[in-house]
């Protein structure tokens, strides 16, 4: 099978979905709001390099490597990314793929409304098979790409999977000792939120450790402002026992991330909002409810991402919170 939905998909199927995907079709199953999507599975990428010839040639680049000399690193990551960009995509591959996309933008029943399926946009965004895990955590390690068009979505699934094979990718396998352990990663295709604002939220206060209290950062515009480092965001610090605000700060913010005319473009922020708080009281209250429910629903502390469009709440990432 070279896609599943996420509907058909649970916590249970990261050897085939990736952490990312498997989380995503265990929280549409238990009826969190998340944007549809699929899956194009790990084994995919598997079949694309041996149809490609490149899985050998890969190990023969990853096996020079000398990790004392970073130019050897990006050497070996520039090489192994150029193998895969210049590989012919297998027609059998790309037409099942393709079909899922096609599909996709299709449903005439659509959370997201009309702001969600202008020019049938994407996010495509990577899921390795060992993220999340025991082992080790990917988050961060991998590239995600938004705003995908039709035009550009083979292009970027392939970076997707390149990005197994960064610099920063390489290296942090070795010091995790996952040199030699297979790991793969599957590509999720999900409907894109145009947010409003988006945001992070830690079920459990990652600072001072409190198990009875949330904390949820918000920003204008696309989350991967406050994932990348760019904003200070809002920061909202709720008591998960009654749902009250314990703390308020709002953060003055310049500029946003959002879809243009040329892909994503960071944009001015009108005076009146700068200084404005990103979600209201109400907003706050249903987020963290919906965010209670995926950390009962999971059983641990959870690090979920979350965007806003039209005013309603869709989560796009959950994972275990890896710093407690």
């Amino acid at each position: 099978m070279t896609v599943k939905l996420f509907n058909q998909l649970s916590k249970s199927d990261v050897n085939i979905a990736g952490g990312k995907g498997a989380s995503l079709g265990e929280m549409t199953q238990a009826g969190i709001p998340v944007p549809p999507g699929f899956v194009i599975l790990a084994p995919v990428f598997d079949e694309f390099l041996a149809k490609s010839d490149l899985t050998q040639e890969i190990k023969a680049q990853l096996a020079k490597v000398n990790y004392d000399d970073v130019s050897s690193v990006e050497r070996a990551s520039r090489i192994i990314n150029d193998l895969i960009d210049d590989a012919k995509f297998p027609a059998d591959l790309q037409a099942a793929i393709f079909s899922a996309f096609s599909n996709l933008n299709s449903q005439t029943e659509n959370p997201l409304g009309k702001g969600g399926t202008q020019g049938g946009l994407v996010a495509v965004r990577s899921s390795a098979t060992a993220e999340d895990s025991s082992v080790a955590s990917w988050a961060g390690e991998l590239e995600s790409f938004l705003n995908t068009t039709e035009s550009t979505f083979f292009a970027n699934v392939k970076k997707c999977w390149a990005s197994l094979f960064t610099p920063r990718a390489i290296i942090y396998r070795n010091e995790k000792g996952m040199k030699d352990t297979h790991v793969s990663v599957a590509v999720v295709v999900q409907k894109m939120v145009q947010s409003e604002v988006a945001g992070i939220c830690f079920t459990v206060h990652p600072v001072t450790k409190d198990a009875n209290q949330m904390i949820i950062e918000a920003c204008w515009g696309l989350g991967e402002f406050i994932v990348g480092g760019i904003v200070t965001p809002d920061s909202y610090v709720i008591d998960k026992r009654d749902g009250k605000m314990i703390d308020v700060n709002v953060a003055e913010q310049e500029t946003m991330l959002v879809c243009g005319k040329n892909n994503n473009e960071t944009v001015s922020i009108p005076s009146d909002k700068k200084a404005a708080q990103k979600l209201d009281a109400a907003q706050i209250g249903k987020l963290a409810s919906i965010c209670l429910d995926i950390e009962k629903h999971y059983g641990f502390p959870c690090d979920i991402e979350w965007g806003m469009e039209n005013g309603e709440f869709f989560i796009v990432q959950s994972r275990p919170i890896t710093t407690l």
